[in-house]
């Protein structure tokens, strides 16, 4: 069963957010522990993110807000990890506050792996023109979810059910095996079939 990763945002994702209602109810995900998610810092965040994708390869990512953030510049950095897809959800810009300013400017590359970018038409934390336009660089699926504001507890995301859709749909997606083939690099290997003899 693929590990589901979920990667919390700036100040963490206590209940009631999605996040931890996520983990509590889907026995193959695991909310990680960034450290101190108040006072954040790109480099660890990155480093502990990659640590649990090498203990968990092939793993699907769910990240909010910083946490897609941090996945974001993974994959722009690092694609030899093996990653199956990204959900990034409401991902913030960080130089919208001086906490995150050092998590530096969004990465503009494409990612390797399938992705879908959760984007609100009204999130304080990232105008939806910009998430369509990094979605685009990442090669990543839009997904628009209205006015949703930041997608988290305070805009009143706890059980968030059509969030597990969303990750559903790219596993889904993942399972072809064309995009298995992307992914790994694996060609399947040729049919050999044993003669048959001619009576």
């Amino acid at each position: 069963m693929t590990k589901t990763l979920i990667v919390p945002g700036l100040d963490g994702s206590p209940a009631p957010h999605w996040q931890d209602w996520w983990a509590r109810t889907d026995p193959n995900a695991m909310l990680l522990d960034m450290g101190d998610t108040g006072r954040p810092v790109r480099e660890v965040w990155e480093a502990t993110l990659a640590v649990h994708i090498m203990a968990h390869p092939d793993s699907i990512l769910v990240g909010h807000s910083l946490g897609a953030v941090t996945i974001a510049h993974l994959l722009a950095r690092w694609p030899g990890l093996r990653v199956r897809a990204a959900l990034l959800v409401a991902p913030a810009d960080p130089a919208t506050s001086d906490r995150t300013r050092g998590f530096g400017a969004l990465p503009r590359e494409r990612f390797d792996v399938p992705a879908t970018l959760v984007a609100s038409r009204n999130d304080p934390w990232m105008a939806f023109d910009h998430s369509r336009q990094l979605a685009a660089h990442w090669g990543a699926h839009l997904h628009d979810i209205g006015h949703a504001g930041h997608v988290n507890a305070a805009s009143g995301f706890g059980p968030w059910p059509a969030g597990k859709a969303l990750r559903d749909d790219l596993l889904a997606r993942t399972a072809r095996p064309g995009v298995l083939r992307r992914l790994f690099g694996a060609r399947p290997a040729p049919l050999s079939l044993p003669a048959r003899r001619l009576a």
